[in-house]
């Protein structure tokens, strides 16, 4: 996986950070833009292909010896070698292939590991230290092809969940389509159209509470 701080250029940071400041201009949100390279390092999905690979191995090398009629060599030989052979390449397949790795991990376990990241992320950037309550999180985890939008509480109570689902989809769709600056650019805009849209006015005395630049992690 690409290093994610090479997505993203310092004329990409610019214009996000620019974007931020802008979609808080008008409202009392303080958007934080974070981006993780991925969330876990599923050691479990070389576990899985290793396994698949023995098993594939083993049925075909049984196979080819009975039914085949290759009778040469030992039986051992047979189920031993492709075995292992298998069982290397399909966990090479899956450390060299993103998309082979989100496969054998499953969407629930991807799910779950960017909810869990973006909370932690919350919680470190302290989103949840604004006046108002009104610090809204914009996760990206770029591996998993997840976003993950989390508001504070006084977000939550002006801003139905549901209304995040188009941010939400839009978003993903730019990571997937290699795409991610602009994508979380435009992301950060439409937020700052939903708070308004949702009566999160900008206070007199309003102050930038939250650094507006782009957090990037590896994991």
């Amino acid at each position: 996986m690409a290093d994610p701080a090479s997505l993203f250029t310092e004329a990409h940071r610019r214009a996000i950070s620019e974007a931020a400041r802008s979609a808080e201009g008008s409202t009392s949100g303080e958007i934080v833009p974070y981006v993780v390279g991925v969330c876990d390092d599923y050691r479990e999905a070389g576990w899985k292909a290793a396994v698949i690979g023995a098993l594939i191995g083993f049925g075909g090398g049984v196979s080819l010896h009975y039914l085949g009629g290759l009778w040469g060599g030992s039986l051992w030989l047979w189920v031993i070698l492709p075995s292992v052979m298998l069982a290397v390449g399909g966990a090479l397949a899956a450390r060299l292939s993103e998309r082979f790795r989100r496969f054998l991990i499953g969407d629930a376990v991807l799910d779950l590991r960017a909810r869990q990241r973006a909370e932690c992320a919350f919680l470190e950037e302290e989103v949840f230290a604004t006046r108002d309550r009104t610090g809204i999180l914009i996760f990206v985890a770029l591996f998993e092809h997840r976003v993950v939008v989390m508001g504070d509480a006084g977000i939550n109570r002006a801003v139905p969940e549901g209304a995040w689902s188009e941010v939400v989809a839009d978003l993903v769709a730019g990571i997937r389509a290699r795409r991610p600056a602009e994508a979380l650019e435009e992301a950060i805009a439409e937020c700052g159209r939903l708070l308004r849209e949702h009566r999160l006015e900008i206070r007199s005395d309003d102050t930038d509470e939250l650094p507006n630049e782009l957090r990037i992690r590896e994991r």
